[in-house]
Parts: C-alpha cells; sequence; structure tokens
C-alpha cells in the first residue's frame, strides 16, 4: 500500500476545519497552522501537530493544503518572506483551496515551478455542512499529471472532482458558479416576497419554488436561512462581496461586463453598508423585508411595525 504524503494544513477556518478533519480521519498525517490555535484544538485531538509557524510546517510537508480568505490572504501566505514559497522543498505540492484570482493562480503556478515545487488550484464550492460531510464539489487546475497524482487527497474531501485544465480555470469556474449563486440569492427574496404578499402560506411558496423551474440551490437550501432571521450566518457579505468584485473582473479582463454581475455587485454592497461586514449573505434579502415592510417568516410573514418584530431585527 502506498503510504499517504505528509500533509501541512494552513487556514483551519469554517471550511479548512471539516476539510483537515475528515483528511485525519482517512489517515493522512498532518500539521496545521492557523493565526488561531484555538480552531485547531478539535483537529489537534484528532492527531495533527500543531505548527508554531508556516515555515516550521512547510519545511517537512510533502503536501501543503491551504484555505484561506481570499487573494490578499493567500498572496501573504505564500509570498512573504516567512511564507510557503521560501521554504517549500523540491518536490512539493501547494494545493491551494481558497477562492482566488485568475492571475494569482497563473502566477502561483509560475513561481512553484521555479523552485522546483508544484501548484494546484482547487477551489470549492457546496458551503460547510458539504464539506463536513466531505462532499464538496472541486475545481481543480494545474498540470494534469499532478492533479491525478493527488486525486486520493480530492477523493476524502470531495463528492464531485472536475479537471478543469490550466492554472486560473479552477477560479473562472468557482466564480461564475458564485455569480449565479448570488444572483439566486439576490432574487430569492422577491420570489418569496410576491407569494407572501398575496397572503399565500411561505412553506407553500418554498415548497413550489423547489417543485418548478425556478428551483436553485438558494431556494433548496438557503431559504431556511431567511425564515429563522439570521441570513446565512456562515458566509458573510464581506466574502460575498470579495467574490463578486473577483467575477467582474474576470469580465472585464475577457473584454466586456457582466450585467446581473455588476447588478448583484451593487445590491451585495449597499448590503454590507448597511448590515456590516459579517453580516450573513441573505441580507439581500433583508434590504428587500425592509423596503416592503414584511419580514419573511412562515406562515405569512411579520410586518414590521407589529412588537413581535423587534425579536427579529437584532
Amino acid at each position: 500500500m502506498t503510504s499517504k504524503p505528509q500533509l501541512c494544513f494552513i487556514g483551519v477556518g469554517n471550511m479548512g476545519n471539516p476539510m483537515a478533519e475528515n483528511l485525519l480521519k482517512a489517515g493522512f498525517p498532518m500539521t496545521v497552522f492557523d493565526l488561531n490555535k484555538d480552531k485547531a484544538q478539535n483537529l489537534i485531538s484528532l492527531g495533527a501537530k500543531w505548527s508554531p509557524s508556516i515555515a516550521e510546517g512547510v519545511a517537512n510537508a510533502q503536501v501543503i493544503m491551504t484555505s484561506l480568505p481570499g487573494p490578499i490572504q493567500v498572496e501573504d501566505v505564500m509570498f512573504s518572506q516567512s511564507g510557503v514559497l521560501e521554504h517549500i522543498k523540491p518536490g512539493a505540492t501547494i494545493i491551494d483551496t481558497s477562492t482566488s484570482s485568475v492571475e494569482l493562480a497563473q502566477r502561483l503556478f509560475r513561481t512553484a515551478v521555479s523552485k522546483n515545487a508544484y501548484y494546484l488550484e482547487a477551489p470549492v464550492t457546496n458551503a460547510v455542512d458539504f464539506a463536513a460531510l466531505g462532499r464538496l464539489s472541486i475545481f481543480v487546475g494545474g498540470a494534469e499529471d499532478c492533479f491525478k497524482r493527488h486525486q486520493s487527497i480530492f477523493e476524502v474531501i470531495g463528492e464531485k472532482i472536475f479537471y478543469v485544465g490550466p492554472a486560473g480555470n479552477g477560479a473562472t469556474i468557482k466564480l461564475l458558479t458564485n455569480l449565479l449563486w448570488f444572483v439566486s440569492a439576490a432574487a430569492i427574496g422577491e420570489g418569496l416576497m410576491l407569494g407572501a404578499k398575496a397572503g399565500i402560506p411561505l412553506d407553500t411558496v418554498w415548497a413550489a419554488i423547489k417543485s418548478s423551474a425556478g428551483n436553485s440551490w438558494v431556494a433548496e437550501h438557503d431559504v431556511p436561512s431567511i425564515f429563522a432571521g439570521h441570513y446565512d450566518s456562515s458566509f458573510s457579505l464581506a466574502l460575498c462581496c470579495k467574490d463578486l468584485n473577483l467575477i467582474n473582473e474576470i469580465a472585464k479582463q475577457q473584454g466586456y461586463s457582466l450585467t446581473m454581475g455588476a447588478l448583484a455587485q451593487s445590491l451585495f454592497a449597499d448590503a454590507m453598508a448597511k448590515y456590516g461586514e459579517s453580516a450573513g449573505e441573505l441580507h439581500v434579502a433583508r434590504l428587500l423585508e425592509e423596503r416592503v415592510g414584511l419580514l419573511l417568516r412562515p406562515p405569512i410573514g411579520i410586518p414590521l411595525t407589529t412588537p413581535d418584530s423587534k425579536n427579529h431585527l437584532k
């Protein structure tokens, strides 16, 4: 039996932690690093070794995996003097699962090659709950032979794994899927509101949407967070706005502009300005609720003017 490679996992927050946990449970030896050691305690209890620095974690790793908030953090972790590329050993592979930019993925690929190392971009989708289940969809860009060598890693953390070609294509695929997600998130409240204002029970409206051509990931997965009033706190408006900026930048680089992408970016920016960077993704629906004066809460909504509504406005 081929031995499993030594991993160094950098960034064990909402998405990185369940991926790292599944790899540990599958028998991959692992060192972990995060700016907040508390986030790694469950992994340490499962046998991961804590590294006090990126440099020490990378020094003996055959595969370095990262799960970071965005391009700014990826660039710092990879290119700083204490970062991955200064300390990676020849023959090692970087697998970056972050949602990053096309340009940065391509630059990382070139720099890794110059260090006699390998780089795969592998952005993931399907949210935190699917990360815990090992059912992520993964879009892998880079050299195909390198992808094939590391399929055993992807098979632990993902259910649907796509090799999409050269570095940069993974970021493009991930971001175009996020475009469709965010457009759906911006629109779902409007569909629910039309039903609620007609006096149709919201559970019936939701069931009808899911049984129609209007169904989507957002309809299947995210509507309960609107009904609960927390608006999907697992994914912040700041992350939405970061991704939408990257999405529109791809189109700009390709020589055109996105109509729905620009509109979604504007709506999410309005929501972030009103509710804050850490507020949940579906606060774009909250904007509509406040404009109409009706909270989308089963069975038929709660008017904002009622005393009970104060509990839903925190």
